[in-house]
């Protein structure tokens, strides 16, 4: 049944023990912060295109319609697309994370059972339809907080440095460890959490992914701090819209049988880790093509407003936006219309979906570059929006005016310095650079994907006809 985006909220008042700034937050949904990532993620539920009628589950979400072919991959990067501009350029994670794991957990659930006659496909299928049928959002927790790089799990001096089993029970088993960065997970109902490297024999406790609701015994979630908001006192884009993430920890978490999703089968972590980031990557060059208009809007408004739009150096800049923009955007559409098909699910195209992200990740910072560029060196001095309402409001607007005046020009500044020049662009860079999977993991990837027989080939054949 789907929920209203009221009856979300109200869901968030039940025990989770969620911290902020040292203190425990008692309740989310009248924190003057932390609410404003949990009204975001209830966008989602007021969506009139999210649902579509299933023959067997009824109205259920978009998000969680199992792709068969290319058309369901081309709707839902143009939902993702739709959805995220909807929400003021911001990705809504809720319902898009969580499906892109479960894709990934059906597929690989079901080569673990034909190998082993184990049942977690069986297991994955009546979980995906208590989420799709309750109407619930998902947060994924993925990458370990790792300890020493140089080291495998197995090898780390605390053994809690990746999520590990340690207790196996009649009834489930314990877990122990913590997954950093997790995208939603305090305002989310449910937390997957899966593998976030290959395993060897002697990682196989590490080779585990399972789900639980967010108020579980023993899951404590440390909310990163929100700066983008409290240290920007003329923010404007951060107060409508954010996500949070979170340092989730698990201490001694019990989970039952039927939520375990994988038990100590190393062998298939890294192929459940690669197919959720496939899925995750077309989901972020879905989102991204959609929030670079935050850039390319801001980069447009502010050389109009300074009256250089028709410069050249100008267009050039604003071309550098628009390329980042649509080469995503393409790649996305690519990866759409030439699946991988597995299990009889659509996998959008590895190959494709790694060079959109790996484009994305090495070109962000041009973006930056290039908005900051047209905007001025205003974009980092500005004044404070307690001088910009003060006394001295009307003095400053009138010393800041351009083509335009300089009440309108300084509404587009603050949020072009929001973008570029304040926290708000730090966390954007680290997210940009880092998020759904690096720079570097994007080559590796690209590098198994691609096959270089064409290539070879013709020059093999030129090489022998000289």
């Amino acid at each position: 049944m789907a929920r209203t985006p009221d009856e979300y909220i109200s869901s968030l008042g039940d025990g989770r023990e969620v911290w902020y700034r040292g203190v425990r937050v008692s309740s989310i949904a009248d924190h003057p912060v932390l609410s404003i990532a949990a009204r975001h993620l209830s966008k989602i539920y007021a969506m009139g295109d999210r649902l579509y009628h299933d023959s067997e589950l009824g109205s259920i979400s978009k998000y969680y319609k199992i792709p068969r072919g290319s058309e369901d991959l081309l709707e839902r990067h143009r939902m993702i697309y739709r959805h995220t501009y909807e929400c003021n350029g911001i990705f809504n994670i809720g319902q898009a994370i969580g499906s892109d794991a479960l894709f990934a957990l059906m597929i690989v659930s079901k080569k673990i059972d034909a190998k082993y006659r184990t049942n977690y496909y069986e297991r994955v299928i009546n979980y995906y339809k208590y989420i799709v049928k309750n109407d619930l959002s998902i947060a994924v927790a993925q990458t370990d907080v790792k300890g020493d790089r140089s080291k495998r799990p197995h090898e780390q001096r605390d053994p809690d440095l990746y999520v590990r089993v340690v207790d196996v029970r009649s009834d489930g088993i314990v877990v122990r460890g913590a997954k950093a960065h997790t995208t939603q997970a305090a305002v989310s109902d449910e937390i997957i959490v899966i593998p976030t490297r290959a395993m060897t024999p002697k990682d196989s406790d590490y080779a585990v992914a399972f789900a639980i609701p967010a108020n579980t015994k023993g899951l404590r979630m440390i909310v990163r701090p929100i700066d983008e908001v409290e240290g920007n006192s003329s923010a404007v884009l951060s107060r409508k819209d954010y996500e949070l993430e979170t340092l989730t920890i698990f201490d001694n978490v019990f989970v039952p049988w039927d939520r375990v999703f994988m038990f100590r089968e190393h062998e298939y972590a890294g192929l459940l880790a690669n197919l959720f980031a496939t899925y995750h990557r077309f989901t972020a060059v879905s989102y991204r093509s959609a929030m670079a208009n935050l850039y390319l809007g801001a980069a447009s408004l502010a050389a109009k407003a300074n009256g250089v739009f028709e410069a050249p150096h100008i267009r050039s800049r604003i071309i550098e936006i628009i390329l980042w923009k649509e080469i995503m955007r393409m790649g996305a559409i690519a990866s759409a219309v030439n699946p991988v098909i597995d299990e009889d699910i659509a996998i959008p195209n590895p190959l494709y979906t790694n060079i959109a992200k790996l484009y994305s990740n090495t070109n962000f910072s041009k973006v930056l570059e290039a908005l900051v560029d047209i905007v001025g060196g205003i974009v980092s001095t500005l004044p404070s929006e307690e001088d910009l309402k003060g006394e001295l409001g009307d003095l400053i607007a009138k010393y800041l005016a351009g083509a335009v005046d300089g009440k309108e020009r300084i509404a587009i500044l603050k949020i072009a310095k929001e973008l570029a020049g304040s926290s708000l662009a730090g966390y954007a860079l680290g997210l940009m650079i880092h998020a759904e999977g690096s720079a570097e993991a994007s080559r590796i990837g690209l590098a198994r994907e691609y096959n270089l027989s064409e290539a070879e080939e013709l020059v093999k054949r030129i090489l022998g006809n000289t």
